[in-house]
Order: C-alpha cells, then sequence, then structure tokens
C-alpha cells in the first residue's frame, strides 16, 4: 500500500494511534544512516509527525547538520508495518514543544517533567508506505 497523508485509510490511521514503537532513521553527516527507537505522534489533519527528544541526541544532530533532509518512521507489529517519510525539522519553540508533548501525553502517558533541552522534530510527511495494516 502505498499513499499520500491525504488519502490515509481508517486501518492504517488506526495501527497509527496504537501504542507502539518505531525505527526512526536520519543520515549522519557522513551519509551513514542513524536508526534508534522513538515513540511519536502522527497527526492527519496538518500531515505532522512528531517526535519528542532532546536537542543533544544523535538524531538531532544529524538533522541541524542537514538541513532540509528527509526522515522515516517506520512502525512496526509483526508482519504489520507503516512507514511514514518527509522533510524533517528540530522545533525548539516553547509552543511547538508543548504541542508535541500534549500530543505524545494523548497517544502514550506524560512525558517526563519538562528538561532544558526538550526539542520536537516535525516531519512533513509526504510518503506513507505499509503492509497488513
Amino acid at each position: 500500500m502505498r499513499t499520500t497523508p491525504t488519502t490515509v485509510d481508517t486501518a492504517v490511521e488506526a495501527f497509527l494511534a496504537e501504542d507502539h514503537v518505531a525505527a526512526f532513521t536520519t543520515l549522519r553527516p557522513d551519509g551513514r544512516p542513524h536508526v534508534a527507537p522513538v515513540r511519536f505522534t502522527w497527526d492527519p489533519t496538518s500531515g505532522l509527525a512528531r517526535v519528542l527528544t532532546r536537542a543533544a541526541t544523535r538524531k538531532v544532530r544529524n538533522l541541524l547538520a542537514r538541513p532540509g533532509s528527509h526522515a522515516v518512521l517506520c512502525q512496526t507489529a509483526g508482519f504489520r508495518w507503516v512507514t511514514l517519510e518527509g522533510p524533517a525539522t528540530v522545533r525548539t519553540d516553547p509552543a511547538r514543544v508543548a504541542e508535541g508533548a500534549r500530543r505524545y501525553g494523548l497517544r502514550y502517558r506524560a512525558p517526563a517533567p519538562e528538561f532544558p533541552d526538550r526539542v520536537v522534530v516535525e516531519i512533513a510527511v509526504t510518503r506513507i508506505r505499509g503492509l497488513n495494516v
């Protein structure tokens, strides 16, 4: 199944609402991939996937070193999977970080108390692929 954010079907939406982690892939400055497990949120209305994290993480440093680069989230559960791909931006604006934390709390649980270098990575999803959802 290949789709765009505006044509996501209900089975994909339901799967993306389940409590799973995803593999988050960014590219290091030398082009090698970096993959890390993350929790994330998906907003089909805006087409944004959000990852709440810290500024010092490798994934954030990768994105800052390659502005405008794409990132990929791949949520799996057995042989069911969905990938979300698009350009990723690191946001430090307190309102955007708070929105990321709010959405995280709705999908998973309230995030850890705020820490000084919290950021949110926003992925403007341009491509969605999946299987068995």
